[in-house]
């Protein structure tokens, strides 16, 4: 007796499609094995570390009660030693280990990278379903805001915000790290929507004619309903692709600002304030500025991987 065939539906079909790119799913690989690594390496490191100083003769350490105290931990007797079994990615200009500094930051920048894609989305789809579904005026307001917004300089733009507001939001939240990441999230996030809001108002333009809308209109079901319920579903392709790829953007904004030593403090080893950090001895210790670059790069180039494999599956034609 033949076996019936499983319900077609949007999601299935683009799953299916997109299990047959190589390159999305060497990208969901790498980018699992990123987040298994930030998260969960760490605790294996730390013992993994003190078990090779120890093999290697040096004093015995106690067990660091969490990651912040590895980071911070310095050998002044290991200074700018190249990578090797003992320190994998090398140490730095205090003897601290590079690999558990990268963990750490990986940790900063993919979250930077997550909540200002959050924020952009969220923005972009709102401006963008407002004015695909309205149009008219409301449409022309809310896309010559786009085209400002577009012609602005992103980076200046984020700096300056940064540095002027930096040190009240500092103040009011009572931690400098979490100030920074917030006021960072805020500015990132808040200046990435526009390409959002383009897609979305695109997309709704051609929803809004077909025949399943007219008859939402003709039954009086609510406009914000329409766009919630009716139509948003059908434009969510668009919006996850837009969505990776603001990933891969918003981490490397957060990189730049941190390279150009405006973002988080020294005693934060994101991403990018390694690479900050690292660029002084590119003579003498490559290694330094290396690692956190093409761990940039590689986590970069994966989203990029993923946000091609979902176009792809969401818009075959």
């Amino acid at each position: 007796m033949p076996t019936e065939r499983p319900a077609r539906s949007l999601m299935t079909d683009a799953w299916w499609r997109f299990r047959r790119h190589r390159l999305a799913l060497f990208g969901c690989a790498v980018l699992l094995c990123l987040l298994l690594a930030i998260t969960l390496g760490p605790l294996a490191y730390q013992y993994y570390l003190i078990a090779q100083l120890q093999a290697n003769g040096s004093p015995p350490r106690e067990a660091h009660p969490d990651l912040r105290s590895l980071i911070e931990h310095f050998d002044l007797r290991a200074i700018l030693q190249p990578p090797s079994p003992v320190h994998p990615f090398g140490t730095d200009d205090l003897g601290r280990d590079l690999l558990a500094r990268c963990l750490y930051g990986g940790r900063i920048s993919l979250a930077v990278g997550l909540a200002a894609m959050l924020i952009a989305i969220a923005l972009g789809t709102a401006i963008g379903a407002i004015a695909g579904f309205y149009g008219g005026m409301i449409d022309q307001i809310l896309m010559r805001l786009t085209d400002l917004c577009l012609a602005l300089p992103g980076i200046p733009i984020t700096l300056l915000i940064v540095y002027l507001f930096r040190e009240p939001v500092v103040r009011l939240l009572g931690s400098r790290e979490v100030g920074v990441f917030v006021i960072m999230v805020l500015v990132i996030g808040g200046l990435a929507w526009m390409s959002t809001a383009r897609i979305v108002r695109a997309t709704l333009l051609s929803l809004k004619q077909q025949e399943f809308v007219t008859a939402a209109i003709a039954l009086g079901v609510r406009h914000p309903a329409i766009i919630i319920r009716h139509l948003l579903p059908n434009a969510i392709g668009p919006i996850v692709v837009a969505a990776t790829l603001e990933v891969g953007s918003a981490i490397i904004a957060e990189s730049t600002i941190s390279f150009l030593g405006v973002g988080f403090p020294p005693d934060t080893p994101t991403w990018g304030r390694l690479v900050t950090d690292g660029s002084q001895y590119l003579q003498a210790a490559p290694w330094l500025a290396l690692c956190p670059g093409g761990l940039i790069f590689v986590t970069v180039l994966s989203i990029n991987f993923v946000g091609d494999g979902l176009r792809d599956a969401f818009a075959p034609q």
